[in-house]
């Protein structure tokens, strides 16, 4: 099918798809391929797997359900994922899933090309140091959330003040990254960041006066602990961290 991709049950990525389509993207992409391997669910001359966002919360439990939700439209909108739905009753909106292997083919050549650039005469030995390089160099990405790096953490938590929020701020903002990296240093972890950004944007997102406070120094900084601790807003969504979901078997 590709080079870029693994046939086996551990949840890995090799390092190159990642870096061009992004590590979740890769992630998911890969494990989705595990599960077509499997060749159930024939429909229109493809293998297809499906399954409800609880399914993808536990297969993916350090992620939360709206990174999940990103990683699928990213990968939709850049025609690696392809979507139909061939559920039985009408109203079941569940997507199905497979993989557009002529375009991962043709991400796959465009890096062949950029090596042979990088290297002209690396001739007959490309395919066998690319072996040793896809041999060795796989990331093992089965992590609990508190194992996700930093820099990850920084841009989940924007990303998802930006869209509860409608703002636009960037993860890579000095003051930014320090005031998420401080409360990290005191033990929070990821989920607490959403809790206290789904909280206050509950509470000021339609109040004028204080929706301006939907800001990074304002939720993330001394206050961050009394803000997670505020009773009143009972009907916070859950990020995928600690519930327990219904597996659909395929």
């Amino acid at each position: 099918m590709s080079k870029l991709l693994i046939d086996d049950r551990p949840l890995q990525v090799l390092p190159s798809l990642a870096e061009k389509i992004g590590l979740n993207e890769a992630v998911l992409t890969q494990q989705i391929h595990y599960w077509l391997q499997k060749k159930e669910n024939l429909r229109d001359g493809r293998y297809w797997v499906y399954g409800s966002y609880p399914y993808w919360e536990k297969q993916f439990p350090f992620w939360s359900r709206i990174t999940i939700k990103r990683t699928f439209t990213s990968l939709e909108n850049a025609n690696i994922l392809i979507t139909a739905n061939y559920n039985k009753a009408g109203f079941d909106k569940t997507k199905w899933y497979t993989i557009n292997y002529d375009q991962l083919k043709s991400i796959e050549e465009g890096m062949s090309q950029r090596w042979d650039q990088i290297d002209p005469t690396i001739g007959s030995n490309r395919s066998h140091g690319m072996d040793q390089i896809e041999q060795t160099n796989t990331l093992d990405i089965s992590k609990t959330s508190s194992e996700i790096s930093k820099k990850d953490i920084v841009v989940e938590v924007i990303n998802h003040l930006n869209a509860s929020a409608g703002t636009h701020y960037k993860s890579t903002t000095k003051k930014t990254k320090t005031l998420i990296h401080a409360r990290l240093a005191e033990g929070f972890k990821q989920e607490d960041f959403m809790q206290v950004i789904d909280k206050k944007c509950k509470q000021w997102k339609k109040d004028k006066k204080m929706n301006r406070y939907l800001r990074p120094e304002t939720l993330f900084g001394t206050k961050f602990e009394g803000y997670l601790n505020e009773r009143g807003t009972t009907d916070e969504p859950n990020h995928g961290f600690t519930r327990k979901s219904t597996v659909l078997d395929f």
